[in-house]
């Protein structure tokens, strides 16, 4: 609906769907997998430095340092909200309008909502204990449902080294 003057009228929001889950993906590392990344960063590490690139040694550390936090540190829990107006998600809110289509996968036995707007990097939002059925019919309303997403060459180059070079043993 609009006013006499052309603008549209404010809908109230109404709550479709309400449920927490941890911020991100998280699972606990072993010893062999940390054993490993030092490893790595290690030889790395050596050949920079006889290369005489202090600065990518620099950012190469910070890296591993932000691996191990991510590895260590549980994820805070949040709450996300689907509404006739949008995906609200840790305080965050993402209008219809902006959202091109969403897809779901299941990454470390955990489901994940990924949506994908016009612009900016894919929004990740874990299920948690939420139905996935429930949250697909009622984002479904809105932006249409992709069964298989594009790969992108970052998926391809990520699945590809994560074969090549395996962390941690997948026997555990």
């Amino acid at each position: 609906m609009e006013t006499p003057a052309g603008i549209p009228k404010p809908q109230k929001e109404e709550v479709y769907l309400t449920w927490s889950s941890p911020s991100r993906l998280f699972k606990k590392r072993n010893k062999e997998y940390f054993t490993n990344i030092g490893a790595i960063v290690f030889l790395l590490t050596i050949i920079l430095v006889f290369a005489r690139e202090f600065l990518l040694v620099a950012a190469v550390l910070s890296i591993v340092f932000l691996i191990y936090v991510l590895s260590t540190v549980p994820p805070e829990e949040v709450e996300h909200r689907i509404t006739n107006l949008g995906i609200e998600s840790a305080g965050h809110f993402y209008r219809w309008e902006e959202l091109v289509e969403f897809w779901m996968e299941e990454q470390w036995d955990q489901y994940i909502l990924v949506l994908r707007p016009y612009f900016g990097t894919r929004i990740i939002l874990l299920l948690g204990n939420q139905e996935r059925q429930m949250v697909r019919t009622f984002v479904a309303k809105h932006i249409p449902f992709r069964e298989h997403p594009e790969k992108t060459w970052v998926d391809n180059a990520a699945n590809w080294l994560t074969k090549k070079i395996p962390l941690e043993s997948t026997t555990s």
